[in-house]
């Protein structure tokens, strides 16, 4: 039987279940499951459905190992922290909704010359 993405997302959820029945909630079985799948992985892949790279795998884990998992991951792939790239969403979304209200009432002026 090969191991299914779900499988290994039930996994992935006990895993954050007992990190998060502690007082303060910790990444450590978040950690040592991501690490044994990687080298299980690396030593079976085809036990697996799934195949990511062994270096998709270690960024999961350097980003669980760090402080603000979230903040880690955001400035891997957007190069900012996750309060950062909110804040600039936010912007985008208001510059969007003023922006299109005036280009909306500036293509109605058009079409009104046109015809």
């Amino acid at each position: 039987m090969k191991i299914t993405k779900e499988m290994i997302y039930d996994q992935f959820k006990d895993e954050t279940k007992k990190d998060q029945s502690k007082k303060k909630e910790t990444f450590t079985n978040r950690i040592e499951f991501l690490k044994t799948l990687k080298d299980d992985i690396k030593q079976n892949p085809k036990n697996f459905d799934i195949s990511p790279t062994q270096e998709q795998l270690q960024n999961l884990i350097d980003d669980w190992s760090s402080p603000k998992p979230i903040d880690a991951f955001y400035k891997r792939v957007f190069s900012m922290t996750f309060a950062e790239k909110k804040q600039q969403e936010e912007l985008e979304y208001f510059i969007y909704e003023n922006g299109e209200k005036k280009e909306i009432r500036k293509s109605n002026k058009e079409t009104q010359s046109i015809h």
